[in-house]
């Protein structure tokens, strides 16, 4: 096999040739391997070294030996780093699986490397100081977004067909919409968060994957959503294959609510103008779409999305440390992320419990507006991929207000959907001046089959998979060579 075709290729389209036995698990690691060597000088994902071997997996897993990789943060390998793209946890080394990973393995995938995220993942780019910036593959100039920026730009650039991601507030979904991938945050305890939280960011976070295709991201949610024994929600799993068979699905009828504005930020004229061009492309499918969006203090949301981050980075660098001297840890990270930390410690439990409250009535809200829609239609992000250097997570004098603002005003579109457990799909339908557009849709929790089915509407109407960024692991190797040195 050609690293021309690896590099074209979905994840089902590679289980199919190991099946037929026209390539091996073995050679499509080397391919891999390969593709990513290729790309990477260029686009800065990969943390650490590529593996020379995959961590094990289940030779009789059905993606058995296709190619893979963890983002790192949060889903852990026994035996491999997990340093959240920051100099505080350099050289941790993960004791055990997480629940997900454990699925990982039954499903065969043989993971190849780690990819980067920003520090603790609370960014909407993926520029760690630690690791240096991931770069876009449609134009390395620019950012490929965060936090999952590091495997979207993987997906995107040919080198795997799938990567892991999460998302507490857009991380699957900006990074999918900047770099021209499929990115799904599935229902809020559809994917196991544990064993080492039950509700990571109050609920916030999402574990899934970005993906080069539809069918890739359905097949991947059928082997491992489903609660894990301990885990705070209770998901009863579906049916086998349920989530591939919706695929075959022509809703028709839908309600459909469309907006190209939030309290939060209004898109860029070409990005509204792709979010109408799906409206209308749903209303020859034969949907209703009408101009609504839910009524939402973008304010409050703001707050509970404080509170919630700076509390929980608060507590894993006061963990990290075990209470003591704190500081001297804030000296290794970056100005948000010690900006975050001290919010984080001066709050009390009753601000905890006020957003919580206000989490609950959004929720409430969002419900209510769903039983008027089946579908809500958005950008993902106010614009395309923004040069990198433009959102500094370490610059100084910021304070813990300052950078949640600045983050709402790259990605106002998102973080609902985590507040409320809802899933969200990053479409990427569309192109202006050489870069990706991707729109969102949402629909109520536990409607995977609904959003999926819709994307594949979608897909096939525009098949985004034959477009190929200028940084691809299936052409020639790219001449850009200023991955980090240009910032040095």
């Amino acid at each position: 096999m050609e690293l021309r075709e690896y590099a074209r290729m979905d994840a089902t389209g590679l289980k199919d040739l190991l099946e037929r036995r026209e390539v091996t698990r073995g050679e499509l690691f080397d391919l891999a391997r390969a593709a990513i060597a290729q790309v990477d000088p260029v686009l800065g994902a990969v943390v650490g070294d590529v593996f020379d071997e995959p961590p094990a997996y289940a030779a009789s897993g059905p993606f058995s030996g296709v190619p893979f990789a963890l983002k790192d943060l949060l889903c852990t390998a026994a035996g491999v780093r997990s340093e959240n793209g920051s100099a505080l946890t350099a050289g941790h080394v993960a004791p055990h699986d997480s629940d997900l990973m454990a699925r990982w393995r039954a499903a065969g995938l043989a993971v190849v490397c780690r990819t980067s995220t920003p520090e603790f993942g609370f960014s909407a780019t993926t520029e760690p100081v630690a690791n240096g910036p991931t770069r876009n593959p449609w134009d390395p100039s620019r950012v490929a977004g965060g936090s999952s920026g590091g495997s979207a730009a993987l997906v995107a650039a040919g080198a795997l067909p799938w990567a892991h991601a999460n998302d507490a507030g857009g991380s699957i979904r900006v990074p999918a919409a900047l770099c021209g991938v499929f990115g799904l945050k599935p229902t809020r305890g559809l994917v196991p968060p544990g064993p080492d939280s039950d509700e990571p960011l109050f609920g916030l976070t999402a574990e899934f994957a970005v993906t080069r295709s539809v069918r890739d991201a359905a097949a991947l949610l059928d082997l491992v959503h489903g609660s894990a024994p301990g885990d705070r929600y209770h998901v009863r799993g579906r049916a086998p294959g349920e989530f591939v068979a919706a695929l075959g699905l022509r809703p028709r009828g839908l309600r459909v609510a469309v907006s190209t504005d939030s309290p939060g930020g209004r898109a860029d004229p070409a990005v509204a103008s792709e979010v109408v061009r799906i409206a209308e492309l749903l209303e020859e499918f034969g949907d209703h779409v009408e101009w609504a969006s839910p009524e939402i203090d973008d304010e409050h949301v703001r707050d509970l999305n404080m509170t919630f981050w700076s509390v929980s980075i608060a507590d894993t660098v006061r963990a990290l440390t075990g209470g003591r001297d704190v500081e001297h840890a804030l000296a290794l990270v970056e100005t948000t992320t010690a900006a975050m930390v001290r919010h984080g410690l001066s709050l009390r439990w009753e601000d905890v419990s006020r957003a919580r409250a206000y989490q609950n009535r959004l929720t409430r809200s969002m419900a209510d507006f769903l039983d008027r829609f089946d579908l809500v239609l958005t950008p993902v992000t106010p614009s395309t991929a923004w040069p990198v250097g433009e959102l500094d997570s370490n610059r100084p004098g910021i304070d813990a207000r300052g950078w949640v603002d600045t983050l709402s005003r790259y990605s106002p579109f998102t973080a609902l959907y985590n507040a409320t457990g809802q899933p969200a799909v990053s479409v990427p339908t569309g192109m202006t001046g050489g870069l990706p557009v991707g729109v969102q849709l949402a629909a109520a929790p536990g409607q995977e089959d609904l959003l999926l089915a819709v994307a594949a509407q979608l897909e096939e109407a525009d098949p985004w998979r034959e477009r190929v960024p200028p940084v691809h692991a299936g052409g020639p190797p790219p001449p850009w060579t200023g991955r980090r040195s240009a910032e040095t």
